[in-house]
């Protein structure tokens, strides 16, 4: 006699929710270092950029024999980084000092606030002091 009865293949719903509840849970414990990686990497490049501009206003410097009307060009750096940091003197240059400072935009400031905003003087004094620079 022939079995009419085939035993069907799949999963059943407790597998399949099993399954959504393992990746639901892998993701939550994740996304948080990854966000928290993400905002570092961005402050770790802001502080590139940060160096990147002291240098070409030394340049300046090196030319004119003076800090005073420098302006900050506008690198891939700073591009790349449009939308969560803004770089600008502090104050206007003046003949021997000047301060660059980038300040933190949208998440960044908000999930990144003790580190904004970060600031490089002429001298190399870098501020905050507080384990942001590396």
């Amino acid at each position: 006699m022939k079995n009419t009865f085939q035993k069907q293949s799949g999963f059943t719903l407790i597998e399949l929710m099993i399954t959504v509840a393992i990746v639901a849970i892998l993701v939550s414990i994740a996304l948080p270092s990854y966000q928290s990686h993400i905002i570092s990497t961005r402050r770790t490049t802001a502080q590139a950029c940060l160096l990147e501009l002291a240098q070409f206003t030394e340049r300046y410097y090196s030319t004119n024999m003076s800090y005073v009307d420098a302006t900050l060009p506008t690198s891939e750096c700073v591009n790349n980084l449009s939308g969560h940091y803004t770089f600008a003197f502090a104050e206007d240059p003046t003949a021997t000092a000047y301060a660059i400072t980038a300040t933190a935009q949208g998440a960044q400031a908000t999930k990144d606030a003790s580190c904004t905003p970060m600031k490089i003087t002429q001298t190399g004094a870098r501020t905050p002091s507080t384990g942001c620079w590396k």
